[in-house]
């Protein structure tokens, strides 16, 4: 297991350093963020990505099914000068009350598609906490690329530096797994992730027929996040490799900013 997925301020930290330095620049291209922007995060864990949104004055609901993830939220955000802005929910997306304060201009999904059951249900869902001119910002590793099966949070070290083996079938896969030792916690939480596996094909599929305008789209051959975290420099995918299918095993994240469709 890496040392970030332990030491929750570093991965705190990691995030807000990538959503300042490269998903809010992405953002701005197409929908300028002014401390009038609501902004909402379904999946914020503890709320990294939030940060640098709270820092510009924009009013932030951060949304997470796991309390402990929330507890470290709040303290994490304890001592931020602009923390009435935020807001902290420990709760299912299907049961938030549809109320007024719950429109939002922008919500953003930083890795955290992949996790989501169902997620032509989530997009139809997610709809309803959109304003008419909001936008949604998703960022997700495809399935087949490298570390698609999030093997990181493995114990064995081997394991979590190991590429590609998650595409296995599911009884190799798990036979891998328990032979390494791994706890039945963290072989659930693998196989979560390979069920809820999401291609980028399969992602546009969903975009489309669910009547979403995708207004930008950016293919990473190097992820921005691998900046800050192997001191890695950003790569967009070269349009010569950009083959369909093929480059779900080399595209290392997908970004992409939709709206609804008028």
């Amino acid at each position: 297991m890496q040392a970030r997925q332990l030491d929750r301020q570093l991965y705190f930290n990691e995030q807000s350093f990538t959503t300042k330095n490269f998903v809010i620049p992405y953002i701005n291209e197409l929908m300028p963020i002014t401390s009038d922007t609501k902004v909402a995060e379904i999946g914020c864990g503890e709320g990294g990505n939030l940060k640098p949104f709270l820092d510009m004055g924009c009013s932030v609901v951060g949304i997470d099914l796991s309390d402990v993830k929330i507890s470290n939220a709040a303290k994490f955000f304890q001592d931020h000068p602009l923390k009435d802005n935020l807001r902290l929910m420990c709760k299912d997306i299907y049961k938030v009350d549809e109320d007024a304060n719950l429109k939002f201009d922008l919500i953003v999904m930083r890795d955290t598609l992949e996790h989501i059951p169902n997620q032509d249900k989530f997009l139809e869902h997610l709809k309803k906490y959109l304003k008419p001119d909001g936008k949604v910002f998703f960022a997700f590793p495809p399935w087949r690329m490298p570390f698609g099966g999030h093997q990181q949070i493995c114990r064995s070290k081997f394991l979590s530096l190991l590429p590609y083996y998650h595409i296995l079938p599911d009884f190799l896969y798990l036979g891998i797994l328990k032979l390494f030792g791994e706890s039945q916690g963290i072989i659930d939480a693998l196989v979560d992730v390979k069920n809820t596996r999401i291609s980028i094909q399969r992602f546009k599929r969903i975009v489309r027929e669910k009547n979403y305008n995708v207004d930008k789209e950016t293919l990473y051959l190097i992820n921005p996040n691998y900046e800050i975290k192997f001191k890695l420099k950003t790569r967009k995918l070269p349009g010569l490799i950009s083959i369909p299918y093929l480059r779900d095993f080399y595209t290392t994240v997908i970004y992409s900013l939709v709206s609804l469709k008028k």
